[in-house]
C-alpha cells in the first residue's frame, strides 16, 4: 500500500459505546509502518453485503492475497477506530463475541480517544499498535500497547475476515476475559519477604504472576483499601486454567495491605538470575523441615510454569516409582536388577538413553544412569492404581488440595494401564508435574514425611494445608536416600552437585516431548535442609541445564 497516511475525524457522542471523540492523524508507531486507516463511511471501496450477485459467485478458495489480507484489516481497524462496533464484529469470524467485547472497550473499559495504526503484514498476520486515553471519573492517563490480528478465509463463502480471538483486543486477554476499568476487584498489597522486605517486580522480575495471585487472594483481607484500575477480569475458562486478573493501568493507587511470605530474598535474587541465563526455565527451592517455599522464578514473566506448569517430568519421577518398587520388594539397591536395552511392554517398545544396557547390574546402577527399561521391566507385577496411590499417600500430589497463598497445580498421576502405566513409571504416560512438585518430592525424601509447600504461612489464614496419609517405612527411606545419594555422587547429577556432598541426594530427568526437537530437562535434588527442583524446557539432559541453577541455589543456601 506504500506509505500514506489519512485523518479520520468524527464528532464526540456522548453515547458510551462509541470510541472517542475527535480521532487523531495516524501516525506510526514504534516499529510500524504507515497505512491509513479508512474512515467515514467507506471500507476501502470493498463491497460488504452478502447479497445480490456475489450470491451467485462460486465461494473463493485458496491462499489469501496480500490485497486481501491489507483491506480486510483497514475494514476491521477503522470501524473500531470510529466506533463502529457492529461493523468492525461484521469483519471477523465471531461477530457475537467481537461485538461483546468491543463494545466494552468503551462502555466497561472507558477506553476514548483510540487511536490505531497498522503496521507492516507477514503473512496473514497484521500488527497494529493502539494509543487510547483511560478515562474513569475525573481520572485519567494514556495507554499504549501493541496488538496483532490474522486474517483467514471463512469457509461458508470465501470472504476473508479477521479471525476473531480476545487476545486481537489487548494481548493480555485470553478468549472470554473482558476489560473493565473502575475501583480494583482488590485492594494492592504489599509483599514482604521473609526478612520484611517489600518484594518488587523492579526487584525480582519474574515475581510478576506471584504478586498478581498474592493480592487476588488476599487483597480484600490484608487491610488495604482499592483504587482505580483498568484490569483485565478472567472469564470461565481463565479462571478454570488458574489465571489471575491482571491490571493495565492504574489510575489511581489505594492503600495497600501487608502479607508477609516466605521467600528468602538472597535465593529469590540467584534464582532470577539463573534463570534467566536459560530459554523457558522454571525453578523452586523449599525447606524440607518446613514446607516454606524459599524461592521460584521463570525466565518467562507471564504464566507461572514454576507453580502451575502441567509437564512430563521424565526420570526424576523415578523417585516415586523407586518407594513403590522398594516397598514391595521388586528392587533394592545392591541386588542385581536387568537392564536391558530394550523392554516391550503393552505393544510398546521402550528404550534407554542410545539403547544403552547396564550387565549384571544393581538396581542403584540403574538409577543413578537413569535406565528406562529397569523400570519398565517391572510393570508387569503392579497394579494399575499402584503409581497413582504411592504418588497420593506418600508424597501428597495429585489430589488437588494444596493451599499455598497462590494458584498452584500439585501434579497429576493418573491411574492408566497397559503401555501407558509403564510409561508412567518413568514419568512419561500421562504423568504431570512442575518444579514446585518435584522440589516436593525431593524434601518429601530429605525429610522423611510430606509437608505441603507454602508461601504463605497458614496462619495468615487459618487455612488448612494438605497432607500424606502414611510415611515411606524408615528401610524404604534408607535405601531411596542411598539411591539419590549415589546418583549425586556418582552417578548422571555428579557433574552438576560436584562439591556439594556428602548430606545430598539427586535425580536428573529428560522428557520427550511430540513436536520437540530436544527433551526438557529436569533436575530434583536436595542438600541439608534445603530441596529445589528446575526445568529447562527443550534445553536436553536435565543434568547439563536444568541442574547447575538447582545446585548453585543448593549451593547458596548450605
Amino acid at each position: 500500500m506504500g506509505k500514506r497516511r489519512r485523518a479520520v475525524e468524527r464528532r464526540a457522542t456522548a453515547k458510551p459505546a462509541v470510541l472517542g471523540g475527535m480521532i487523531a492523524v495516524v501516525v506510526c508507531g514504534a516499529g510500524f509502518a504507515v497505512h491509513a486507516l479508512y474512515g467515514g463511511g467507506t471500507t476501502g471501496g470493498h463491497t460488504r453485503s452478502a447479497a445480490g450477485a456475489d450470491d451467485h459467485k462460486a465461494v473463493k478458495t485458496g491462499p489469501l492475497s496480500a490485497a486481501e489480507v491489507q483491506t480486510t484489516a483497514e475494514r476491521f481497524l477503522s470501524a473500531w477506530q470510529r466506533g463502529g462496533t457492529a461493523e468492525a464484529a461484521a469483519a471477523t469470524n465471531d461477530a457475537a463475541a467481537a461485538t461483546s467485547l468491543l463494545g466494552g472497550y468503551a462502555k466497561d473499559a472507558h477506553l476514548e480517544h483510540v487511536t490505531l495504526t497498522e503496521g507492516t503484514p507477514a503473512g496473514a498476520k497484521v500488527p497494529f499498535a493502539v494509543k487510547a486515553t483511560v478515562a474513569y471519573k475525573g481520572l485519567s492517563r494514556p495507554l499504549a500497547y501493541d496488538s496483532a490480528l490474522t486474517v483467514v478465509r471463512r469457509p461458508a463463502d470465501g470472504r476473508p475476515v479477521v479471525d476473531w480471538h480476545a487476545s486481537v483486543v489487548h494481548p493480555e486477554l485470553r478468549d472470554g476475559d473482558t476489560l473493565e476499568t473502575g475501583e480494583s476487584g482488590n485492594p494492592p498489597i504489599r509483599a514482604l519477604d521473609r526478612d520484611g522486605r517489600e518484594l518488587t517486580t523492579a526487584a525480582y522480575p519474574s515475581l510478576g504472576p506471584v504478586l498478581d495471585g498474592l493480592r487476588e487472594k488476599y487483597g480484600r483481607s490484608a487491610g488495604g483499601r482499592a483504587g482505580v484500575e483498568l484490569r483485565v477480569v478472567r472469564g470461565k475458562a481463565s479462571t478454570a486454567a488458574k489465571y489471575s486478573d491482571k491490571t493495565l493501568a492504574t489510575l489511581s493507587r489505594g492503600t495497600p495491605g501487608t502479607v508477609h511470605t516466605t521467600l528468602d530474598p538472597a535465593l529469590q535474587a540467584t534464582a532470577e538470575k539463573k534463570v534467566a541465563a536459560q530459554d523457558k526455565a522454571s525453578v523452586v527451592v523449599i525447606r524440607p523441615s518446613t514446607g516454606e517455599i524459599l524461592a521460584v522464578a521463570n525466565t518467562g514473566h507471564g504464566f507461572n510454569t514454576a507453580f502451575q506448569g502441567s509437564l512430563a517430568p521424565g526420570s526424576t519421577m523415578k523417585v516415586i516409582t523407586s518407594s513403590l518398587l522398594i516397598e514391595k520388594r521388586l528392587a533394592s539397591p545392591d541386588k542385581p536388577h536387568p537392564c536391558p536395552k530394550t523392554f516391550t511392554y503393552g505393544g510398546w517398545k521402550f528404550h534407554n538413553d542410545n539403547n544403552f544396557e547396564i550387565k549384571d547390574g544393581t538396581f542403584k546402577a540403574s538409577f543413578a544412569r537413569s535406565c528406562n527399561t529397569a523400570f519398565i521391566s517391572q510393570a508387569g507385577k503392579l497394579k494399575d492404581p499402584d503409581l497413582t496411590r504411592q504418588a497420593q499417600e506418600v508424597f501428597g500430589l495429585s489430589m488437588n488440595d494444596w493451599a499455598i497463598g497462590v494458584p498452584s497445580f500439585d501434579g497429576a498421576v493418573p491411574v492408566q494401564s497397559a503401555a501407558q502405566m509403564a510409561a508412567s513409571l518413568i514419568g512419561q504416560g500421562g504423568v504431570r508435574m512442575n518444579p514446585l512438585n518435584m522440589a516436593s518430592v525431593a524434601s518429601t525424601v530429605r525429610a522423611g514425611t510430606f509437608h505441603q509447600p507454602y508461601l504463605v504461612s497458614p496462619k495468615a489464614d487459618g487455612r488448612t494445608l494438605a497432607t500424606a496419609s502414611r510415611k515411606m517405612s524408615a528401610s524404604t527411606l534408607s535405601d531411596l536416600r542411598e539411591l539419590m545419594q549415589y546418583t549425586a555422587s556418582s552417578g548422571t547429577a555428579a557433574q552438576a552437585m560436584a562439591g556439594l556432598g556428602p548430606d545430598f541426594g539427586a535425580k536428573t530427568g529428560s522428557a520427550e516431548v511430540d513436536g520437540q526437537k530436544k527433551p526438557n530437562g529436569w533436575f530434583t535434588a536436595y542438600r541439608g535442609d534445603l530441596a529445589a527442583a528446575g526445568v529447562v524446557q527443550a534445553g536436553g539432559h536435565g543434568g547439563d541445564t536444568a541442574g547447575p541453577i538447582v545446585a548453585a541455589l543448593l549451593k547458596q543456601g548450605a
